[in-house]
C-alpha cells in the first residue's frame, strides 16, 4: 500500500469501522500523522495501531468516508471494479437495454460502495452528483472508467455538483459535460415518456427513487380523484391518469416545475381532460380542499437536510399530513413520504401518527414503502435508506 497521512482514533471509537460501517466522525479522532488536505486519501487506524480503512479526508462532521476496508492503493483499477461491480448488478436487476425503463440510478454512494458519489443513468447520459472533495478530485478516472465499463451505452456524461461539495472547501466547481454533449433528454419508465432536465432540475434531474411507488399510485387510481401534491415534474400524476383516475390535480410551488408537469402530460395523454395543474403552496392549498379528493400523494423536497433542522422537519410532516387527513374523503387513500436521511423511520411514523390522532381519522396502514432497488442499501450503513413511506386507507 502507498503511504498516505494517518489517523489514530480514540480508544473505543473503533467499533463502528469494525462492522464496516464507511463513517469516521471528526469527534472520534486522537491524532493526524503527516499533511492532510481536504480530498486526500487517509489511513484510519486504532488506539492499538490496528488498521481499520481508507477513506478520503474532509473538513466537517464526517471526516472520513471509506471507500476500502483492506490496505489497498485505489488506483484507476480499483475504480474501475467499483463501477463494473455497481453495472453487472443494474444488469442483473434487468435495467440494462429494458425495452420499457432506460433510467436508474448507477452508482448508490455508499450502496455501492463509492461514498460520495451519485450516477443517474437517463437514456445514455451519466449524471453525475458528488458530494466529497476526493471524489471531485478523481472524476476524470471516474469518467474513463464509465466510458470503458459501459461502453456503446454511455453516450455522454454531466457533472452536476456544484450544489451537493461542500461550500467551504476551496474549489471551484463547473456544472458541465464531461465527456459528450447533451443529447435526447427524453427517458422512459414503465412505458411513461419523461422531458428530464438535468442541467437546471432538482437532484440530478428526476426523482427516480419513486419509480416503485409511482406504478402503486396507478394500481390504486381507478375511478378516484387524485391530489399530486410538491408535483414536481408530475410523475406521480402520469401513473394516476394511467390507473384511470377520474381527475388528476398536480401542485407544486414553482410555475418552472408546473410548466415541465404540462409538457409530460402532453407527452404521454395530449388534450386529456382529466389533468389540471397549479403552481401553489402546498400548505395553503391544502387548508380547504372541502372533500374534494380520495387519493392524495404528500411527496415533500427534504425537509431536513441535517440533524439541527430535525424537530422542525417533523413538525412539518405532521401539520401536512394533519392537513391531508382532515380534508381527504371517508375511504380516501394517502400515499406520504419522507426523503430526508437524518429523518429516522420511525420518527416520521411518530409524525404521521401523531397527525392521524390529531384529525380523529380511523387509518389503516396498507403498504410502508422505501427506495427501490437500484438504490441499494449498504447493510452496514443504515443511513443509505433514505426514503420512507406509508400507503394509508382513511375512513
Amino acid at each position: 500500500m502507498a503511504e498516505f497521512a494517518k489517523i489514530v482514533l480514540k480508544s473505543g471509537k473503533d467499533q463502528s469501522l469494525k462492522r464496516f460501517h464507511p463513517w469516521v466522525f471528526s469527534g472520534a479522532i486522537k491524532k493526524v500523522y503527516g499533511n492532510l488536505n481536504e480530498g486526500d486519501l487517509v489511513a484510519v487506524y486504532s488506539n492499538k495501531d490496528e488498521f481499520l480503512g481508507l477513506g478520503h479526508y474532509q473538513i466537517g462532521s464526517i471526516a472520513v468516508r471509506i471507500v476500502s476496508f483492506t490496505q489497498v492503493t485505489p488506483d484507476y483499477n480499483f475504480w474501475k471494479n467499483k463501477i463494473e461491480r455497481a453495472w453487472n448488478l443494474r444488469k442483473k436487476l434487468g435495467f440494462v437495454q429494458n425495452p420499457e425503463t432506460n433510467v436508474f440510478r448507477l452508482i448508490h454512494a455508499e450502496g455501492d460502495g463509492m461514498p460520495g458519489l451519485v450516477v443517474d443513468f437517463y437514456n445514455g447520459t451519466a449524471v453525475m452528483q458528488i458530494h466529497s472533495v476526493g471524489m471531485y478530485f478523481i472524476r476524470e478516472e471516474l469518467v474513463k472508467a464509465l466510458r470503458e465499463v459501459l461502453g456503446e451505452h454511455l453516450k455522454a456524461v454531466y457533472d452536476k455538483s456544484t450544489k451537493t461539495l461542500p461550500y467551504k472547501a476551496d474549489i471551484e466547481p463547473t456544472d458541465k459535460f464531461l465527456f459528450g454533449e447533451k443529447g435526447e433528454t427524453e427517458v422512459l419508465e414503465y412505458g411513461l415518456k419523461f422531458k428530464v432536465d438535468w442541467e437546471s432540475g432538482q437532484k440530478t434531474g428526476f426523482f427516480i427513487d419513486q419509480r416503485e411507488n409511482r406504478l402503486l399510485v396507478e394500481k390504486y387510481a381507478q375511478n378516484r380523484d387524485v391530489l399530486n401534491m410538491f408535483c414536481y415534474t408530475g410523475g406521480f400524476s402520469f401513473y394516476a391518469m394511467k390507473g384511470g383516475a377520474n381527475l388528476v390535480h398536480s401542485v407544486d410551488a414553482s410555475a418552472k416545475a408546473i410548466d415541465l408537469t404540462n409538457e409530460n402530460v402532453e407527452l404521454n395523454f395530449p388534450n386529456d381532460p382529466r389533468h389540471k395543474a397549479f403552481a401553489a403552496d402546498a400548505f395553503e392549498y391544502l387548508k380547504d380542499i372541502q372533500d374534494k379528493y380520495d387519493l392524495i400523494i404528500l411527496d415533500p423536497p427534504a425537509f431536513a437536510k441535517h440533524r439541527n433542522s430535525l424537530h422542525q422537519a417533523l413538525q412539518g410532516y405532521k401539520r401536512i399530513n394533519t392537513r391531508a387527513f382532515e380534508q381527504i374523503r371517508s375511504g380516501g387513500i394517502l400515499f406520504t413520504f419522507s426523503c430526508s436521511q437524518v429523518v429516522a423511520k420511525d420518527k416520521f411514523r411518530e409524525a404521521v401518527f401523531s397527525a392521524a390522532a390529531i384529525s380523529g381519522r380511523t387509518v389503516r396502514i396498507l403498504h410502508q414503502l422505501v427506495q427501490p432497488v437500484d438504490h441499494p442499501v449498504n447493510i452496514y450503513h443504515p443511513e443509505s435508506e433514505y426514503l420512507k413511506g406509508l400507503v394509508l386507507y382513511v375512513e
